[in-house]
């Protein structure tokens, strides 16, 4: 038997709810479930742009980061670093700290490393899709990476797949500082909490999109993140998937999608 119980809502729990999807619990009886939210209230957020990482989510994650990490730092500098850096080595952050013989030996090696990732680029299952999905509904689409602007020029040359802005590691500071996806925010003349961030790094995207104020999803096709990765980084994504393919049925279900 199912029980359904309604609320009366403070309009500070309303503002809440709009805000984000609503809140469901599941009971031991899969038959059965309790929503915490007024069932009048049909009411969505709205998204009207959709930000992506590029590397590991629109493409296939072909650079060696762990091999590319210990050829700029060293075998020991790396164990270390991974040692302290529990939700990743953020390598671009060490490199601004040398000195600039040594930084732009770092850029070479990394250039490389880069250089064979674009020479294996494959774009993502489901990516081409879920572009043809916004592009419906009309809904803009963007792009920030770590990588150079030179991997974003072939991507978009190879697969004719566009995103604007896009913004390479040129555009400082990049990720996970907020302001490359606030300045597309501005660029578009929305505001960010009308927009998501979706990526494959928690410390990088994520961190990014909750600086920023907008709505974020994690592309974990691995099962990599967990509750205790979410714990101690301190980002919790609005939003976990483990394929670009599940994105469409998410905006669907928990956005109001109208232009």
């Amino acid at each position: 038997m199912c029980l359904n119980f309604s609320f009366r809502l403070s309009p500070f729990s309303m503002t809440f709810l709009l805000s984000r999807s609503f809140i469901s619990l599941t009971l031991v009886r899969p038959s059965c479930s309790i929503s915490m939210a007024n069932p009048t209230m049909n009411a969505k957020a709205r998204l009207r742009g959709v930000v992506f990482d590029m590397d590991g989510t629109l493409t296939v994650p072909v650079i060696d980061f762990g091999a590319m990490y210990r050829a700029v730092l060293g075998e020991d500098a790396y164990k270390r670093i991974k040692a302290e850096s529990p939700t990743g080595i953020d390598i671009l952050h060490h490199i601004e700290s040398w000195s600039p013989d040594k930084q732009q030996k770092a850029y070479e090696i990394i250039a490389d490393y880069e250089k064979q990732g674009i020479d294996k680029l494959q774009i993502m299952p489901g990516a081409a899709e879920l572009c043809g999905f916004l592009d419906s509904k009309k809904i803009k689409r963007g792009l920030i990476t770590r990588n150079v602007q030179k991997a974003i020029d072939i991507f978009h040359q190879r697969y004719e797949v566009i995103f604007s802005p896009a913004l390479g590691r040129e555009f400082r500071p990049y990720k996970p500082n907020p302001d490359p996806l606030l300045h597309i925010c501005s660029t578009w003349d929305i505001q960010p909490n009308e927009v998501m961030m979706v990526g494959d790094s928690l410390k990088d995207d994520i961190a990014c999109g909750k600086r920023a104020g907008a709505f974020t999803c994690l592309l974990d096709e691995t099962g990599r993140y967990g509750p205790d990765d979410f714990s101690v980084s301190g980002l919790q994504p609005d939003f976990k998937v483990d394929s670009l393919s599940k994105i469409q049925n998410l905006l669907e279900t928990n956005f109001d999608l109208n232009p």
